[in-house]
């Protein structure tokens, strides 16, 4: 087995949306994507407190790729303009292929509003190569009971939502994603086949890598080679993902993603005429 070695490290910038805390390891400084991982929000922690306005993400529209929304912690509800609805509550996945467009609201529960509680949400968006950007949109709900944990390691845990033997969802594009859990003390070989592109952030915890750092709400890129040496000496939690890099030209404008200003501005109009549907 080849290791990968760290090669670099990428502190999460702070951008708190209204009173939502947010971070934001990619994209930043020096880091545009890791291709096809394009874009990261860290969302909280924190505790709502009664009575409060939940998330502030009403419909909004996308093209281009797909969102992977991991629930730590709280619950989030998804409506979109091709039907898909759902509840997904903590330790569950919402999967949605934008595609060719549609629009979308994420907010919070009318329970989660009453009563307030703890929230912590990842959201990463996975580009889609040219041949796929215009494919239908679809929206996949995941529960925390249909992702297995798997022991990786002494001490290592990983609930892969894909790309994995088991896992609950089929990627257009073989992306791997997953959630790794580190015990204080423990360690494990985490399987990162050659020529794949390694997403790696610190959601809590701080991770080590080959023996090296990597602090918490930090993103590690890492050398080529087909494992990764995981431990964590206080324990971790870890944003864990690897794909084939697309190695197109990105050209991005708020909520779509595609090859081409034109393609971009054709988003817009679509959007503007009704095709994208609403709610």
């Amino acid at each position: 087995m080849t290791i990968r070695q760290l090669v670099s490290l990428h502190r999460a910038t702070r951008d708190d949306i209204q009173d939502l805390v947010t971070r934001r390891p990619v994209p930043g400084p020096g880091l545009p994507q890791v291709d096809p991982f394009l874009f990261l929000n860290h969302h909280g922690p924190q505790t709502y407190p009664p009575n409060n306005r939940g998330l502030p993400f009403g419909p909004h529209p996308h093209r281009g790729f797909e969102t992977v929304t991991f629930i730590l912690e709280g619950s989030l509800a998804h409506h979109d303009s091709g039907s898909g609805a759902s509840v997904v509550k903590a330790g569950g996945v919402q999967w949605m292929t934008a595609g060719s467009g549609l629009v979308h609201a994420e907010v919070s529960p009318e329970a989660f509003k009453r009563t307030g509680g703890p929230l912590e949400i990842l959201q990463l968006w996975v580009n889609l190569p040219g041949r796929l950007k215009m494919t239908d949109p679809a929206y996949i709900p995941v529960p925390a009971a249909d992702i297995p944990a798997t022991a990786m390691g002494e001490g290592v845990s990983m609930r892969a939502v894909s790309g994995t033997d088991g896992a609950p969802i089929h990627s257009l594009t073989d992306v791997m994603l997953a959630i790794v859990s580190v015990d204080p003390g423990g360690s494990a070989t985490l399987p990162a086949p050659v020529g794949r592109n390694v997403f790696f952030y610190t959601v809590s915890g701080n991770a080590k890598i080959g023996g090296e750092g990597v602090p918490e709400h930090t993103l590690a890129q890492v050398s080529d080679g087909n494992g990764i040496e995981l431990s964590s000496d206080g324990g971790c939690r870890i944003l864990f993902g690897h794909a084939d890099p697309i190695g197109e030209p990105v050209t991005a404008h708020g909520p779509f993603v595609m090859n081409s200003e034109a393609e971009i501005a054709q988003a817009i109009r679509d959007y503007q005429t009704g095709r994208f549907g609403g709610l």
